[in-house]
Parts: C-alpha cells; structure tokens; sequence
C-alpha cells in the first residue's frame, strides 16, 4: 500500500475532492495547514537574516523579511490506495492542482508496510521489505 500526502492551494480542495471521488478515490484526510515552499524565500532575505544573527531588523528591511518568511494557508490531503492505484491517484492530484505557477504544491508518495483496524484489531497489510 502507499501514502500519498499533498500540500495544495486552498481554492483546489473542491476540484481535488471532486477528481478523486469521480475517479474512485472516496476516502482521504482532509486538514488545514499553513507553511511555505523554499521559492517563497529569496536569497536577499536569507542573507540579511544571517546576518543579524537571527534577529530582525526593526526597519522597512525587517518588514519586508518577515513578509518573506510568511506561511502561507495550504490543505494537507492524506490518501491511502493499493500499490498500483498511486500513479492514477498522483496524476489525478496534478490534474486538478496544476496552474504553472509557484506554489501549485508538493506530493509525497511512501510504502505502507503495515496497518490494523482499531476497531476489530485485524491487520490489514504487511509488507515485508526485503530489499
């Protein structure tokens, strides 16, 4: 099994939903979260807050860095499908998110090597790594 974790814009949460119910992809988590890619900070920021050791500046600069440090709001999606529903469910994620433009998002893709149902205790998948 594979998880499928995607950092998204928040006005994609519809369409995304949307595309992956249509596609057979029902279940997922859904939570609000806030942070930023490595585009949002620009290497001037980077340096002058080295600089000041950390600290910012009470000035125009300071203002400026602290908007460039700024989180910004994203939805978080977790996805758990078979192995060979993640290329689909990874394509659908991009279809849905993808404007061309900084900040479109991120997808994680990992192995699940075991799962149980709290409910009944049953163990649902294990996949031994053997390589």
């Amino acid at each position: 099994m594979k998880e499928i974790l995607a950092f998204i814009r928040m006005n994609k949460i519809g369409i995304t939903k949307k595309m992956l119910a249509d596609s057979g992809f029902p279940g997922m988590t859904v939570v609000s979260s806030r942070g930023r890619g490595k585009h949002a900070v620009k290497e001037e920021a980077i340096k002058i807050l080295m600089e000041t050791e950390g600290e910012l500046p009470a000035n125009e600069i300071g203002a400026h860095l602290s908007e460039a440090f700024r989180l910004t709001s994203r939805r978080t999606i977790w996805i758990i499908v078979d192995d060979e529903q993640a290329a689909e469910c990874v394509d659908i994620i991009i279809k849905a998110n993808q404007t061309g433009n900084p900040g479109d998002g991120r997808i994680f893709v990992t192995t699940i090597t075991d799962s149980w149902n709290v409910r009944t205790g049953e163990q649902l998948c294990c996949e031994a790594i053997s390589e």
